[in-house]
């Protein structure tokens, strides 16, 4: 009997662990076939015919949140640190670390997470509906690819306008930030752009870029890919639509940390460590 449950225990875990790396196996199929189109996409009138819609919906569509969210976000921070940095007679530098906080990773996990609610759920319900009304397999039988009609033109948004909703949310945060700093708490306007100017340095903008083309990248395949492989039936969709936005949420998180370990480690080496409140 025992070894019966063991034969079947390691059947199991064989079984899984088989599906588990099909999987991979077949993500980065999709993946590899995503990125092999984006030069045949960019190089003919149709792939830009395919590719301007979805910047105006994955981009222009995205700017009203995107803004809101970045301005309040600064208008918060600014808020919970003023007590403590005008009790320790520094309320002039807070301007400054809230801009690099904003510029450097709120910037970029804010504009990822928006695009994962907004964008990634609806690439998600479009490509599933298609795919559940079989639509994908139409595409298929005329000879076409789904994955370059559909997949990388989607994917190709995401990638180059997420760094530009980073700057939008940038650019809002330090308004907001500098709204209550100046208009509320009454604080100078001048040491507030000063302090700013000195500590935030075109690192930190980069490097908020780099991480949003990283996330950008992440929630156009993942969101894809779900679609392309949801269950039949509108639960089907729904329910990839929640994995979507789970799956992208995390993969930002992950994202965001490895890449703050390998630039504040490309940092430390190249221009060693800095003060803020110097």
């Amino acid at each position: 009997m025992t070894a019966i449950v063991s034969r079947n225990l390691v059947a199991s875990l064989g079984f899984a662990v088989t599906n588990w790396l099909a999987g991979i196996g077949s993500l980065l199929s999709f993946i590899i076939q995503t990125i092999a189109y984006i030069p045949v996409e960019l190089s003919s009138i149709r792939g830009w015919g395919r590719l301007m819609p979805q910047c105006f919906a994955i981009g222009t569509r995205s700017v009203p949140v995107i803004l809101l969210t970045g301005t309040f976000i600064g208008m918060v921070l600014i808020e919970q640190g003023w007590s403590q940095f005008d009790a320790a007679g520094m309320a002039d530098r807070l301007g400054a670390i809230v801009n690099i906080s904003v510029a450097a990773e709120l910037g970029p996990v804010l504009a990822g997470v928006m695009l994962a609610g907004r964008v990634g759920g609806a690439l998600t319900a479009e490509l599933g509906t298609m795919n559940v009304t079989e639509q994908l397999l139409a595409l298929r039988s005329m000879g076409a690819d789904p994955v370059r009609h559909l997949v990388t033109p989607r994917f190709l948004a995401c990638l180059l306008l997420t760094p530009v909703l980073t700057m939008y949310a940038d650019v809002a945060g330090v308004l907001g930030a500098w709204f209550i700093f100046a208009v509320v708490k009454g604080g100078e306007s001048e040491p507030y752009w000063r302090y700013t100017s000195q500590i935030v340095q075109n690192w930190d903008l980069m490097t908020g870029m780099i991480k949003a083309v990283f996330f950008g990248g992440a929630i156009g395949i993942i969101s894809c890919r779900k679609g392309f492989t949801c269950g039949p039936g509108a639960e089907g969709v729904g329910e990839a639509c929640t994995r979507a936005f789970v799956a992208s949420f995390i993969t930002i998180l992950v994202l965001d940390f490895f890449l703050n370990v390998i630039i504040n480690g490309l940092y430390i080496r190249w221009f060693a460590f800095r003060s803020l409140i110097s």
